[in-house]
Formats: structure tokens, sequence, C-alpha cells
């Protein structure tokens, strides 16, 4: 088990995917490209740490803040997360941020939203196992429904076409702008500030 030595994150931030170049880009992996993004915005570096995850630690403010992208394959990310919020001194999990693709949500559509049910994500649910609740912060990124139920899969895992994938691009500069507001001002006062927009 991995425990914290030195001083705790102010926000920890674990953006959901699939490790490996055959998922980059594709729609499951958009929480992934947001801590990308928060990395490159915060000179942060992403390097490979011993909770299964690709992590960086990094300064907004005066506030320390852990981005993590777990390499365990999205169904099994509560076995990063776990030890990453032990090992990060999270101990009130309202610091604790999970960025997601959501089936629920139309493409261009992004939530903030703290605890609540799963909608069907493994991710999330491997998460809640691990850590015996879902009352964590999440921000949502709409990927929009397959034609059919039974598409799900390949829908999450497949390339977006180039018109929606700019869309995407859109969104995740979004939800890393709902992450950064998160942590200035809490979850509720972002949630009122993204959640009201298209």
């Amino acid at each position: 088990m991995a425990e914290r030595t030195g001083t705790p994150a102010d926000l920890l931030v674990v953006g959901l995917g699939n490790p490996g170049a055959e998922f980059a880009g594709t729609r499951h992996n958009v929480g992934a490209e947001v801590i990308d993004l928060l990395a490159k915005r915060h000179g942060g570096q992403l390097k490979k740490a011993k909770e299964r995850a690709l992590v960086a630690e990094v300064l907004i403010g005066p506030n320390r803040v852990t981005l993590a992208f777990p390499i365990t394959y999205m169904n099994e990310s509560g076995q990063a997360v776990g030890p990453l919020v032990r090992r990060h001194g999270i101990d009130d999990l309202h610091r604790l941020v999970i960025v997601h693709d959501e089936l629920d949500l139309p493409v261009g559509r992004l939530r903030v939203k703290v605890g609540g049910g799963l909608a069907g994500n493994n991710g999330l649910r491997s998460i809640k196992a691990h850590l015996k609740t879902d009352e964590f912060v999440r921000v949502r990124i709409g990927i929009g429904k397959p034609p059919s139920a039974d598409q799900g899969a390949d829908h999450v895992l497949r390339r977006p076409s180039k018109a929606e994938r700019e869309e995407l691009a859109v969104m995740c500069e979004r939800a890393a702008d709902a992450v950064e507001a998160i942590l200035a001002d809490g979850a509720d006062a972002a949630m009122a500030r993204f959640n009201g927009q298209p």
C-alpha cells in the first residue's frame, strides 16, 4: 500500500482511458487527453509511478495538484486510484476529480457532478469499489450515444470523425478549465459555471 510522504496534494485529478497507441485519440480516452493538457498548461511532465499510473505534480497558482492517468486499462482504474488517493493524502474526496467520457451526454456537452450514479462506466465502478464510496467529483465529457446499445464498446473505442474530433478537442480544453475552476472555487461554483452551458 502506498503511503503519503511529504505534503498532501490540494487536488488529485485523474483522467480515465486506456494505455497504448491504439487507444490514443479514441472517445474513451478524452479524460487522459485532459490530463495531458493540464500537464502542458502548468509545466508538468507525466512519468510512470508505482501506483500503475502516469503522474505529474504541478503548481496551479499556490496549489499543489497531482495529475494522473491510470495505465491499468479503464475497467481496472480503481487499482491505480485507490493507492494514488492514499499516496497524495486525499482525505476529502471533494479533492479527487475524475475526468471521463460520458455516453449520456451529447458531443459538445460537459457537466461537473459530485457523487451519484455510474451510468454504466466501468472505470467509475472500479474506482467506487476501491474507495468504497462514489462521493468524488466528476468532470463528464459528452461523447454521445451509438446508434444502438450493442454498439457501445465499438463507439467508445473508435476514433471520431474529423468534425467531432475538433468538437471534442474544444471540450477537452473546457474540461481543463473546469478542473481549474474546481480547484479555485470548489465543485459547486464549477457546476454553476459549466453546467449551464449548452
